[in-house]
């Protein structure tokens, strides 16, 4: 059956919120939360940087699998490092995941970013890759953090009146943040959303 990741939401050129399982030379695997692009129905790319476990297995085996779920602690504990050998299911994937897909390495490159807001210029790599296979074991929503960048800044502008300046200013460093993120992996409705907030903010006198 043909891969077809618009079954499970997602769309070309936006970028999603996952948890990429990787194995190393002497079988170790491991778990890290890693936004990954869609770039079509079944090829996908993402950018790790230099030094992180995920990087070196990718680079080693040319594999890699995509873990779609909706569970915080799952994110956390990929993070975190908490995920033991148990958790992991035969195939790479995390047990009891909502969703997953394969991938197969077509290409890895250095890239430089330089309005990256991490200072780590040319210690980069873009990894694309083919989907060769899709499991969905329940339906799920696959997840890009540029709506809940939205509903944060929404309140963040709700509250700028009647803070102080204190509060003011970090509202609207986030706000700023926010923007930069957004504009960055948000769907079309996203950017909308906060071009929107921009200009009532510039309309309230406030630049972010």
């Amino acid at each position: 059956m043909r891969v077809d990741l618009s079954q499970i939401g997602m769309l070309k050129g936006q970028q999603y919120e996952t948890i990429i399982t990787t194995m190393d030379d002497e079988g170790n695997l491991n778990a890290a939360p890693i936004g990954v692009i869609c770039r079509g129905n079944d090829k996908v790319m993402c950018r790790i940087f230099k030094g992180s476990q995920t990087l070196e297995n990718i680079i080693s085996q040319k594999e890699f699998v995509v873990n779609i779920c909706e569970n915080p602690l799952l994110f956390t504990w990929s993070l975190l490092d908490n995920l033991k050998k148990e958790d992991f299911m035969p195939d790479n994937s995390i047990k009891d995941i909502d969703c997953y897909f394969k991938c197969e390495v077509t290409s890895l490159k250095e890239a430089v970013k330089q309005s990256d807001p991490i200072k780590k210029k040319s210690q980069a790599i873009v990894i694309k890759a083919n989907v060769v296979e899709l499991i969905i074991k329940r339906p799920v929503k696959v997840y890009n953090r540029a709506f809940g960048y939205v509903l944060e800044s929404l309140v963040h502008m709700s509250r700028i009146d009647i803070v102080d300046d204190n509060q003011r200013k970090y509202y609207l460093n986030q706000l700023k943040e926010a923007y930069r993120v957004v504009k960055k992996v948000g769907s079309k409705k996203d950017k909308e959303a906060m071009d929107n907030i921009k200009n009532k903010l510039k309309e309230k006198g406030f630049e972010i």
